[in-house]
C-alpha cells in the first residue's frame, strides 16, 4: 500500500508502523520510503510519456508475455476482461494518457502520473477523487522476478485491469474517501485491508479459486505461490483481515479469498460506518 504514517495521530493514539515504514527503517529498500507530492500531478491527457529505451520496452515485453502465460486457470474473469478493455499487449510500455482514456470510458476513473510510493494523504486524496496514481518507470532486468517497490508494470498490469470492474472501481473510491477520516489504529486496519484485497486478494469463482490482487498478478513468483500448497488460504472476513499483520519483502504465506466483490464492498461499508469514517 502507498502508505506512511507519523508516530502519533490527532487523537493522540499511537499507530503501529506500516509494513513499508518497517522496510524503510530496517534498511530493506530506500524506494519503500513514501514521498509527498510536489504540487498537482499531471492527469489523463496532460500526462506526457517518457521515451522508453529498447531495453525497458523489452522488460515490459518479458513481463507481459510471462504473466499472460500464467493467467489462464489462475486469474479471475474480471482481470482478464480488464486487460482486454485496456488494450494492453507486449509491443511496449503503454502511454498513461491512453490507459486513462480507456479507464474513464469504462468506470469514470482517470490516471495521475506520480514519482513513486506516495505518502498516505496524497494517495487517499487521489483515490477519493477517482484518480489512480501510477508510476511510468519500469523495473530493471535484475528485478524482473520480484521487486518490493512500485513500478509501472505493477501499476498498469497489476492494478488497472481491476479498475475496469464497476464494483471494484466503486469500492476503491469509497476506500480512499474513508481513509482520509481514519486515525490511529484505523489507519493500520485500512493498510492491512488494502494489502489482503487490492494487492494480494483471491476470489472464489464457479471454476475455482482465482487471483485478482495486483501484487500477485504482477509477480511471477507470487503468481506461482498464491494458489500453491505453500499458502494458507482463509475465508475472507474483514475483522480477520484487519488484525492480520504482514511483511512486504517475501512471498506471502497467508491469503484471504472473497466470495464476491460485492462482499468486499458490503463488509467495508458496514465497518466504515461503525468506525465513523464512512464518506
Amino acid at each position: 500500500m502507498n502508505d506512511s504514517r507519523p508516530n502519533t495521530t490527532n487523537s493522540g493514539d499511537l499507530a503501529p508502523l506500516s509494513a513499508y515504514e518497517k522496510a524503510a527503517t530496517e534498511g530493506i529498500d530506500p524506494r519503500c520510503i513514501p514521498q509527498n507530492l510536489d504540487g498537482v500531478p499531471p492527469v489523463g491527457s496532460d500526462i506526457v510519456s517518457p521515451h522508453y529505451s529498447d531495453e525497458h520496452n523489452g522488460n515490459w515485453r518479458i513481463l507481459f508475455e510471462r504473466q499472460m502465460e500464467l493467467l489462464p486457470g489462475r486469474a479471475g474473469t474480471a482481470l482478464l476482461d480488464g486487460v482486454r478493455i485496456l488494450g494492453m499487449d507486449s509491443s511496449g510500455i503503454p502511454a498513461l494518457s491512453d490507459l486513462s482514456a480507456a479507464l474513464e470510458a469504462a468506470t469514470r476513473w482517470r490516471l495521475a502520473r506520480i514519482p513513486g510510493l506516495l505518502h498516505e494523504k496524497d494517495f487517499f486524496t487521489l483515490l477519493s477523487k477517482r484518480l489512480f496514481p501510477s508510476t511510468d518507470y519500469i523495473r530493471e532486468k535484475n528485478e524482473l522476478d520480484y521487486t518490493p517497490a512500485p513500478d509501472c508494470f505493477h501499476d498498469m498490469f497489476g492494478h488497472m485491469p481491476m479498475l475496469t470492474h464497476p464494483a471494484v472501481a466503486d469500492f476503491y473510491q469509497l476506500f480512499g474517501q474513508s481513509a482520509l477520516h481514519a486515525k490511529g489504529i484505523q489507519r493500520t486496519y485500512l493498510e492491512r485491508l488494502h494489502w489482503f484485497t487490492i494487492e494480494f486478494g483471491l476470489i472464489r469463482q464457479p471454476n475455482g479459486l482465482r487471483v485478482f490482487g495486483a501484487g500477485i498478478i504482477s509477480s511471477k513468483e507470487e503468481m506461482s505461490n498464491a494458489l500453491s500448497d505453500r499458502v494458507e488460504v482463509r475465508d475472507f472476513s474483514l475483522e480477520s483481515v484487519i488484525n492480520q499483520d504482514y511483511e512486504v519483502w517475501h512471498l506471502q504465506p497467508i491469503l484471504y479469498a472473497l466470495d464476491s466483490f460485492d462482499q468486499l464492498a458490503d463488509e467495508f461499508r458496514h465497518w466504515s460506518n461503525r468506525q465513523g469514517i464512512a464518506a
